[in-house]
């Protein structure tokens, strides 16, 4: 695999399972604005915790996006692609739509070309409010900044890479970088595709076929992958350096036959959110990076009949992970909708989803205020808030013979299983989940 530009243009190993993810142009004019009375209520309603569990409504004259909504790290701008509604089977003109955010009142501003986009495009936003784009044309994939320009929008080509699929990582913390995954069956190539001095460079070659992508630091330098090396194997999330190299250390090591898959990281807090299928079978748990204390499973992450999956994680928590909200997209028969949990809460809050949310797109505030994004025929732009509801109440009862706590209710802090035997507390990625053989 090759790369042409345009001219001019070791993390502390992770977590035992214990079975008990420059402006530039001209300036614009708010495109959709959300009025503030509409936007306090919303944030009213999310205040007062009374919103009751449900699926999102789905906004019915809304095109289906093909990719994903894509925030910034720190949530003052989002990307997407989007299409005008139309007649049902009508063919779409898909063109990106990027959303300021971190204003007092969000708007989105269109930045659509002379010919509409492919569905399989993705955009990532930057800190500087430019949207950067992902084209596939034949066998390469191309890269260019989109910026608004007055009443246009204005492309700055910044290359190409020769391979056959890339996928697009979360935007770097450092609001400037954006990196592009390339995985094969033997390997796996590490790509800068934006925030590079001569277009995309190659970062690093990796063994393996890796996915996933999940920062574990503000400086930019450290990222997760989920990697499976040559030949099958378990899947095990693993470190890579940028400024060393794209040297590679082991993150996630729960048990030598588990697949540990890293989905988030806070790094004010350490705070880790890990599905493995240690336990026996996929968990969704949680663990602190550097600990040696074990990843835990908490029984109210699995309620039936639903997927859960985290999205995002309160920052500023300093040394707390435990007193983290955490935001997870929960998935049914009926459609999405919202949980919010802590670590020390073991309670699973359920929370209808405002009626077009891009269901998986979201932030925290500091103060524990969650920001979701939604769009729909009344409001075109449009942000959510709603603060984390708390853990006050009775605790789930202790009644467990094996030393886990257990209720009824299902909000039992981790699962019923045997827990390791282990004569001292050791780094996450050297425990194991069962008693080592005895000696010969």
């Amino acid at each position: 695999m090759t790369a042409c530009a345009i001219e001019g243009g070791t993390a502390g190993a992770a977590t035992t399972a214990d079975p008990g993810p420059e402006e530039s142009g001209e300036p614009e004019e708010p495109v959709g604005a959300e009025s503030a009375g509409a936007e306090g209520a919303a944030g009213a309603e999310g205040a007062a915790g009374a919103v009751p569990a449900g699926p999102a409504t789905p906004w019915a004259g809304a095109p289906r996006a093909p990719g994903t909504f894509t925030l910034t790290a720190d949530g003052a701008y989002g990307a997407r692609l989007t299409a005008a509604p139309g007649a049902p089977g009508e063919q779409r003109a898909w063109y990106p739509e990027r959303w300021t955010l971190d204003g007092p009142e969000p708007y989105a501003v269109p930045l659509p070309l002379h010919q509409p986009e492919e569905p399989d495009a993705q955009v990532v936003p930057l800190a500087d409010g430019r949207v950067l784009i992902r084209r596939r044309v034949a066998d390469r994939q191309m890269f260019s900044l989109l910026y608004p320009t007055g009443p246009a929008t204005g492309e700055l080509a910044l290359g190409a890479v020769e391979c056959d699929g890339m996928t697009l990582l979360p935007p770097s913390p450092d609001g400037s970088s954006v990196y592009g995954l390339s995985a094969g069956d033997h390997s796996s190539l590490l790509w800068l595709v934006a925030g590079g001095a001569f277009g995309p460079e190659l970062v690093a070659e990796i063994p393996g076929h890796c996915s996933g992508g999940v920062w574990l630091d503000r400086a930019g330098r450290m990222l997760a992958l989920d990697r499976q090396l040559p030949g099958g194997g378990p899947v095990k999330a693993v470190a890579v350096d940028l400024e060393r190299n794209g040297e590679v250390t082991p993150l996630l090591q729960i048990a030598p036959s588990s697949d540990d898959r890293l989905l988030l990281a806070d790094a004010d807090s350490g705070l880790l959110l890990i599905r493995s299928d240690a336990p026996g079978h996929d968990r969704l748990g949680w663990g602190v990076l550097g600990s040696c204390l074990p990843v835990r499973f908490p029984e109210c992450l699995r309620p039936a009949d639903v997927a859960v999956t985290p999205f995002a994680v309160q920052p500023g928590q300093m040394l707390m992970p435990e007193s983290c909200a955490v935001a997870l997209r929960i998935d049914g028969a009926a459609g999405s909708w919202v949980g919010v949990w802590r670590p020390q809460g073991r309670r699973l809050h359920q929370l209808a989803a405002p009626e077009g949310w891009p269901a998986g797109a979201g932030y925290w505030s500091r103060d524990g205020v969650l920001h979701l994004p939604y769009a729909n025929a009344a409001t075109p732009c449009a942000v959510a808030r709603i603060e984390a509801p708390g853990d006050d109440g009775p605790l789930p009862e202790t009644g467990g013979t094996d030393g886990t706590d257990s209720d009824a209710s299902g909000t039992e802090p981790s699962g019923a299983v045997t827990p390791p035997v282990v004569c001292k507390p050791v780094p996450l990625g050297q425990a194991p989940l069962h008693r080592a053989a005895p000696p010969d």
